[in-house]
């Protein structure tokens, strides 16, 4: 989800897309949170693992 969040930020800025930008960056800190909480052991949504 990083990465996709990654690529569409970049993508976004670089043919000025406002719209893929914010999907982007909404991405990658979602993706991230799930990360984080997935390293800390902590089940999100039932599940202890996101693949």
């Amino acid at each position: 989800m990083i990465l996709l969040g990654l690529l569409l930020l970049i993508v976004g800025l670089l043919i000025s897309i406002p719209l893929l930008t914010t999907i982007g960056g909404i991405l990658i800190v979602v993706g991230a949170v799930l990360w984080i909480l997935g390293a800390t052991g902590r089940q999100v949504g039932g599940r202890k693992h996101f693949f």
